[in-house]
């Protein structure tokens, strides 16, 4: 069985960002694009089982953290990886610029609301962490305030896992190179064209300090109870494959039951 332990951040590790390999595929060596479809097909329709459990049980439920770089592949992965499980169970939530009204609380308070009630998974398409990323990198606020706030993350984080959620966070990470080349691919098809913004070039600019950012932040907040996950996202489909595995493995960790009937089916005839 793969072991996607190798890309789990352990507590107080601090990621070499720059020195990964975004292309590497250890969970699956041998495997080619082609060949992965049937393995994809099976993780797909063990997700799906395990969620229906999760629901089921009612006592736990699961909250998924994406980041990435832009182009990172945050919207494909979802797309993918949650393509057979039942989307009444499934709420994702993006996060983009705050509003004036969330502007006029803790940056906490938008998110809050949005953690997964018992029975259910959470998508985070973008999150808190942009609080320490993106604000940091921008000089939004002053380093005294932002450098507080992977404490106030830790036991935020901790509190959910306390009150029953499980919390798995996951960088996509790409190289500079392949960003490079899926913006100009952006470029070319019409069809995705409304995905290219300019301003994306401004933050290609500064990819040095956002790696910093990002070593930074993670560093800080991968604990043994909310753990963060570097893979490898230059392949989309080996992305998907190891995504599809972390998750799996974290919600057969769960302990999770099918409800006892309150009643004995045995007694039960159905004419």
């Amino acid at each position: 069985m793969p072991d996607t332990d190798m890309y789990r951040i352990r507590k107080g590790e601090v990621p070499d960002l720059v020195g990964m390999d975004t292309r590497d595929t250890s969970l699956y060596p041998d495997l080619r694009k082609k060949a992965s479809l049937p393995v994809m097909a099976d993780l797909t329709r063990r997700l799906a089982d395990l969620q229906q459990l999760l629901w089921a049980d009612g006592g736990r439920s699961l909250l998924l953290v994406i980041q990435a770089m832009d182009t990172g592949g945050k919207d494909s992965t979802i797309r993918k990886v949650f393509s057979g499980v039942n989307p009444q169970g499934v709420d994702v939530h993006g996060f983009g610029v705050p509003t004036e009204l969330e502007l006029a609380h803790d940056y906490l308070w938008r998110v809050h609301a949005r953690t997964p009630s018992d029975g259910r998974i959470g998508i985070f398409n973008r999150s808190h962490y942009e609080d320490v990323l993106v604000v940091r990198v921008l000089d939004l606020v002053p380093q005294e305030r932002w450098s507080k706030r992977y404490a106030h993350i830790r036991a935020f984080e901790q509190t959910l896992v306390d009150e029953g959620t499980a919390i798995v966070k996951i960088m996509l990470h790409i190289s500079r190179g392949e960003q490079k080349e899926r913006l100009e691919a952006r470029l070319a098809d019409p069809a995705k064209l409304y995905k290219f913004n300019p301003s994306d070039l401004d933050t290609r600019a500064l990819w040095d300090d956002y790696m910093v950012a990002y070593q930074d932040a993670i560093a800080e907040t991968s604990t043994d109870a909310a753990p963060w996950y570097v893979v490898p996202a230059d392949r989309k489909w080996y992305r998907n494959l190891a995504i599809s595995r972390i998750l799996i493995d974290t919600i057969e960790g769960l302990d999770l039951e099918f409800p006892e009937p309150d009643f004995d089916p045995s007694t039960i005839t159905i004419a």
